[in-house]
This record gives C-alpha cells, sequence and structure tokens, in this order.
C-alpha cells in the first residue's frame, strides 16, 4: 500500500491531489510577476540615472566657476539687473565715462536708469602685476571697515573678462587734480585744506588703531584723496592695503607704493609698519600747504633743515594768506606735523593717533613758536617733535 501522506508536492488527475502546472500557466505566473517587477525596476534604474547626471552637472558647474572665477555681489540691487546695467550706462566701459585712471584701474561714473549714481573702478590687467591680489585684498579691506572718511564699497565683480569695484562717488574728484588746476585749487583755502588733512589723518588713525588688526594702506597720495562737495576728504584705493600680523608690529613685503611717497626705510628693509604710512601722510601734507609735490624738497629731507628758507616761501601762492591768527597758528601746526612725519628714523615719527590728536586737541593753538611770517624751515625741524605731547 503507498502512503501520499505529506508529500505536498504530488499532484495528478486524483481527487485528492492538486492538479499539475503546465507549462502554459508557469508562463503566466512569470509574467505577473514581470508584470509587477518591471516598474519597480524602471523607478530604480530611471533615479539613479537622475542622480548621475545631477551629480554630473553640478561637477561640471563646480568646474566652470571656479575656472572662470565670475563673482557679482551688488549690494542693494538684483545682481544680475545691476550688472547689465553697469555695462550699458558706461558702453561697456567707452573712455568717455572715465573720470580718472590709476596704476591699478581706470574709474568710470555710472549713473543708472533709476538715477543712482556710482563711481566703479575697473581693474586693469596686468601680466607683471597680480590683479586677482588687489582685487581681494580691496574687497576684504572695504567690507570689514566703516568711517566716514572711508570711501564707501558697494558692491563687486569677478568676471572672466573683467574686474571691477562699485563705489559711491565722491564728486570733486582726487585732491590731486584739485591741487594742481589753477582755478580748482583757489577754492580749496586754507581753512578747508587744514580740514582736508584733518580728515586724512582721521581715516588713517582708524586703520592703525582702531580695527581688529592694524591696516596699513601702503599708498596714501593726494590722487587717493577724494574730496566731495563739501571738501571733506575721503581715503580711497585699498588695492594695495594689508594687515598686519595679530602680535607683529611689521611685515615684510614686496616694495609697493608710489615713487615719492614711500618711506624711505622700504627700499632697504622691506619691512612694513604703520609708520611707512605715517611717512606718506607727511608728504600729502607738505603738497596741500605747497600747491604742488614738495618733490626735491624730500631727497633727503635733512639736506632742507640746513636751507635757511622761510617757510612762509613755500606755501601756495594761489590762494590769499591766512585773515587771522588762528589761521597761522593752524598752518604752523599742520606744518609741524608734516615735518615730524618726515623723520628718517621711523621710530621718531609719531603714531597717527598722536597726530590726529594734536591736530583736534582743544589747546592745539597755545603753541606758536614764532609768527607765521618769521618762521624758518629749521624752526620747523627744530619743534616737530613737540606734537607727541600736544
Amino acid at each position: 500500500m503507498i502512503s501520499l501522506d505529506r508529500n505536498i508536492d504530488l499532484c495528478g488527475d486524483s481527487n485528492d491531489l492538486p492538479p499539475c502546472e503546465t507549462h502554459q500557466s508557469r508562463k503566466h505566473q512569470s509574467m505577473i510577476i514581470l508584470a509587477f517587477l518591471a516598474p519597480f525596476s524602471f523607478a530604480c534604474l530611471s533615479k539613479a540615472i537622475i542622480t548621475v547626471v545631477c551629480r554630473r552637472r553640478k561637477y561640471v558647474k563646480s568646474t566652470r566657476k571656479s575656472k572662470s572665477g565670475d563673482i557679482l555681489s551688488i549690494w542693494n540691487f538684483d545682481g544680475k539687473i545691476a550688472f547689465e546695467d553697469i555695462l550699458n550706462a558706461t558702453e561697456n566701459f567707452d573712455e568717455k565715462y572715465c573720470i580718472g585712471v590709476g596704476g591699478y584701474g581706470s574709474v568710470y561714473k555710472v549713473e543708472l536708469e533709476a538715477g543712482t549714481i556710482f563711481a566703479v573702478k575697473l581693474l586693469h590687467t596686468m601680466e607683471e602685476y597680480n590683479d586677482e591680489a588687489t582685487f581681494h585684498a580691496e574687497i576684504e579691506v572695504l567690507t570689514k571697515i566703516r568711517h566716514r572718511c572711508i570711501v564707501k564699497l558697494f558692491g563687486f565683480c569677478s568676471h572672466s573678462q573683467c574686474k571691477f569695484l562699485v563705489y559711491d562717488l565722491i564728486e570733486r574728484g582726487s585732491l590731486s587734480s584739485i591741487l594742481h588746476e589753477k582755478e580748482l585749487s583757489k577754492d580749496l583755502d586754507w581753512p578747508k585744506r587744514v580740514a582736508v588733512i584733518t580728515d586724512v589723518a582721521q581715516a588713517l588713525s582708524y586703520l592703525h588703531h582702531d580695527c581688529d588688526d592694524p591696516i596699513v594702506h601702503r599708498d596714501i597720495k593726494s590722487s587717493n584723496i577724494l574730496l566731495d562737495l563739501n571738501f571733506k576728504a575721503y581715503v580711497s584705493d585699498f588695492g594695495m592695503a594689508r594687515k598686519l600680523k595679530a602680535g607683529y608690529s611689521s611685515w615684510s613685503t614686496i616694495f609697493a607704493g608710489t615713487c615719492g611717497y614711500i618711506a624711505p626705510e622700504l627700499s632697504s628693509t622691506m619691512v612694513l609698519t604703520e609708520k611707512c604710512d605715517v611717512y606718506s601722510f607727511g608728504v600729502v601734507v607738505l603738497e596741500v600747504l605747497m600747491g604742488k609735490h614738495p618733490g626735491d624738497l624730500l631727497l633727503p629731507f635733512f639736506c632742507l633743515m640746513q636751507q635757511p628758507g622761510k617757510f612762509n616761501d613755500i606755501l601756495d601762492r594761489r590762494i590769499t594768506a591766512p585773515s587771522n591768527i588762528d589761521e597761522e597758528k593752524d598752518i604752523i601746526l599742520v606744518a609741524l606735523v608734516a615735518f615730524a612725519c618726515l623723520q628718517v628714523n621711523p621710530k621718531a615719527r609719531p603714531t597717527m593717533q598722536q597726530v590726529y590728536q594734536a591736530l583736534t586737541n582743544i589747546n592745539r593753538r597755545a603753541f606758536m613758536p614764532r609768527p607765521l611770517h618769521e618762521i624758518r624751515l629749521q624752526d620747523l625741524h627744530d619743534f616737530c617733535g613737540t606734537i607727541k605731547s600736544i
């Protein structure tokens, strides 16, 4: 007797057994399974393809951005619109919109349709000069400082074809252009000149003493000082500015600056300190007093001290003489500041904080060695050390 119990895989025509599978039924089951699996497999495959494509696009986009370095940031404006408007407003930086040219860039006046007016500095592309470093140095400094005597940066653009910085437009232009133009210089009388010098001193004092890390401008000169309609002064062009390293009072550097304004020790030591700016400031002060660059009077400065000439003889004759004793005292004080800043020994120069305090001290007019018309150049040299104690 054959037992069929517990033989679950048996099949047949018997009433007690399930019917056996045919080839057709197996095919039908496979079709059902495939019908369920196909959409799932397609979905997985599609997801994988999309993931690969997205990653590829992201990589390509990142690579292109890295290669071109395209960055646009113009605050309070839509970047694309502002960029296009700047190009349109200057007709792709046509020369007729250029209001100034410097060693590392040209400045254009840009008036947008909304009536907003900017100054845009388009950086020159120079093989021997790292314009990328200058561009980022200026952005790094100006985005972290805010001072009423420092030009305001509104935005910047780093494009594969050009790099430019967007500034507040300072209407009268550079101090240099005003001093060296006969008619314009007449509007810059003695009180205004003293005020300009005080504004610049305040800006440099802020950079050297009130920032988290001291900032050395490295290119203080009359063409980098801008005047607005009220003759208020603003320090500009921070392309060569450098922060002094924390805990250090000096920094080794490459030779930078403008001939005629560079501190003499830089040519031999290549060590950057705040006193380099102090010297350059002294040159600017003499330029404001004389109405022209001091030139040979600085080469070397100590030779000037041996001359018997009167200080009054080197003052700018294009403007009227001081009208009262207070104006005379202010001019003498400013001259003492210039001579103190131009000391050959950097350690003998005052700090910009001391300079600003001397120019704004309520008792600044108490000291006057002699009347203006009697003061000799040698007298200014002898008494310039008093600046530190005012």
